[in-house]
């Protein structure tokens, strides 16, 4: 039957809530890795997505998200500093340009961008268009307006970031000075302007397996091109710094399920990725199809030359994209 539901996915057949998805949780691991990688390969093929993000504007972010050391309701030490300078901005898109980086996105802290803050990376994403014209510019700025999402797509922004984090019943364990509600108005509004979206979220942070299955079925109905997968690392002076970390096997099986569940989109290993063995080897194979490579947001990540010599050798292509 498994086998079936694997040919059906790959002709278009697409899980819902409707269906009994037990199987996801309940069949050896090694055999849905073998399927997810299938799905997988049939349709995505067997190109890499990498991109690399520069951390536009640090800390002094007055939402309460229980994960992030950047909120200031937590007590995380991390260096703080306003909206970067244009041109450094402008030498990071091209570093990542000449490692052959695919996607590069400026990611900001905070609800959203003030007006004259939102002209500053206006002014970027043209330096940066004009300059880059060999990768995909991408954004991550909150909360934003429909006014603002046209104005990024006129400066040639292609794809904004906003995760979706959780599930929308666990969402309010993790932050409540925005709803679940306000993240998918804001991936709709990004959308309707003519931008592809990447959300995913963040696993580790005490929800259930329902939970992740529920947030892969969520960012199905969304038609998500790129799910990032974070798995927390838990940082002194957060609400979360003593979570467990998630063993390999579970990060492993998540990696599967979102597969199965949206299996034409970019499944992008994130955050806690040096929590895995090889840089994460066994997702590759297991489903996942992009990552984010360079330095995180206040948590390193692991180099572009690693990451391609990682994925030349096991036969992957990182070649650029059309």
């Amino acid at each position: 039957m498994l086998k079936q539901l694997v040919n059906n996915i790959i002709d278009g057949y697409r899980l819902t809530e409707k269906d009994d998805l037990s199987f996801l949780l309940n069949e050896n691991l090694d055999d849905l890795k073998i399927y997810a990688n299938k799905i997988r390969k049939s349709i995505c093929g067997n190109h890499i997505n990498l991109c690399s993000i520069v951390n536009g504007r640090s800390g002094k972010c007055p939402e309460n998200c229980k994960f992030c050391a950047q909120s200031s309701h937590n007590k995380a030490n991390i260096n703080k500093f306003d909206f970067l300078n244009k041109d450094y901005i402008l030498s990071e898109c091209k570093k990542a340009e000449s490692n052959g980086v695919h996607r590069f996105s400026i990611v900001t802290a905070g609800r959203n961008l003030s007006n004259s803050e939102f002209e500053l990376a206006i002014e970027a994403y043209k330096l940066m268009r004009k300059n880059c014209p060999d990768i995909s510019i991408c954004a991550s700025h909150g909360l934003l307006t429909e006014s603002q999402f046209i104005k990024l797509r006129n400066v040639g922004v292609k794809t904004y970031h906003a995760n979706i984090e959780t599930s929308k019943k666990y969402f309010p364990n993790i932050c409540t000075t925005h709803t679940f509600e306000d993240k998918i108005k804001c991936i709709k509004l990004a959308q309707k302007a003519g931008l592809n979206v990447c959300s995913g979220g963040i696993i580790g942070l005490g929800e259930t397996w329902q939970d992740r299955i529920d947030m892969a079925l969520i960012l199905s109905k969304l038609n998500i091109k790129s799910i990032p997968i974070n798995v927390l690392i838990s940082i002194k002076g957060t609400p979360l710094e003593n979570n467990s970390l998630l063993e390999e096997k579970d990060i492993i099986r998540t990696v599967v399920i979102f597969r199965f569940i949206n299996p034409t989109a970019y499944i992008r290993l994130a955050a806690g990725r040096n929590l895995l063995n090889e840089c994460g080897k066994e997702a590759f194979f297991s489903g996942a199809n992009a990552a984010i490579t360079g330095d995180m947001l206040t948590t390193s990540g692991n180099s572009v030359s690693q990451d391609k010599d990682m994925l030349i050798k096991y036969g992957f292509d990182v070649s650029p994209e059309n």
